[in-house]
């Protein structure tokens, strides 16, 4: 059964240092076009409906900018 993941970006602590975008098993993180207060690229989502809810992405972010919680279907 799939998992309905809401993943957030805290883009204002986000340093754009990508290594989220190295983990994700389906490729779904990317660097925004948007910068922050701090002119950094920002880490998002592509298709968060395919987010398998693996945790990789807010486990290696040395920044804690990325949260994931389970949705209720």
């Amino acid at each position: 059964m799939k998992r309905n993941i809401k993943i957030d970006f805290n883009t204002e602590r986000c340093k754009g240092c990508e290594l989220c975008t190295t983990v994700c098993p389906n490729n779904l993180l990317t660097m925004s076009k948007h910068l922050n207060k701090k002119g950094y690229a920002v880490a998002c989502i592509t298709n968060e409906e395919e987010c398998v809810g693996c945790y990789s992405c807010a486990l290696i972010c040395p920044d804690l900018v990325i949260t994931l919680s389970e949705m209720e279907a």
